[in-house]
């Protein structure tokens, strides 16, 4: 059984407001960034447009990743065949050149698209943080209820303008239904 004291003792994650809906959501951190907040995070059920982009993490150089690795599978794969087949081991079959690029197109389109969705599912895990069986926003309380039917958005220690006093009284003035301090 944990005391008062212990809970006491470990460090401060940041300071989380809990609102009803998206749109509540939405003007929180509109007004959380106009107030010069920049450690800002938002947890929803689903996805709430235009929360990402008040956020700050708008910008995705997903494509461009993506693109590079098509082209990066592409090459490869049609090195890998043209080195087997007209310098390794080139055999004559049918009086067809060497180097048939024909034959090798199957082979680059597969690899191409097998190093893009690579690319991707290796973006996925970065970006959502996973594999993340400890996050300090789980000791929140109604912090289950964010996979569900609330929404609630985090204002974190490490902010250059975080106070705790200031940050607490500016969240409970943006309409929260409730606002706690987490623990890391």
């Amino acid at each position: 059984m944990v005391d008062a004291a212990q809970t006491k003792s470990r460090p401060l994650f940041g300071v989380m407001a809990e609102f009803e809906d998206g749109e509540s959501l939405l003007e929180a951190a509109e007004k959380t960034r106009e107030a010069g907040y920049t450690r800002i995070q938002a947890y929803s059920p689903y996805r709430v447009e235009g929360l990402a982009k008040v956020l700050g993490q708008d910008g995705n150089i997903l494509p461009w990743f993506v693109l590079a690795a098509l082209i990066v599978g592409g090459v490869l794969a049609y090195y890998m065949q043209y080195v087997t087949d007209v310098v390794v081991y080139p055999i004559n079959i049918g009086g067809r050149p060497d180097e048939a690029w024909q034959a090798f197109s199957i082979i680059v389109f597969e690899a191409a698209i097998l190093f893009a969705g690579l690319t991707i599912l290796g973006f996925m895990f970065l970006r959502s943080n996973l594999p993340l069986p400890y996050h300090p926003a789980f000791n929140a309380p109604n912090f289950e209820q964010a996979s569900q039917t609330r929404f609630f958005i985090c204002i974190e220690v490490t902010d250059p303008q975080f106070d705790l006093d200031e940050t607490t009284s500016f969240l409970q003035s943006l309409d929260s239904l409730s606002v706690n301090e987490v623990e890391s």
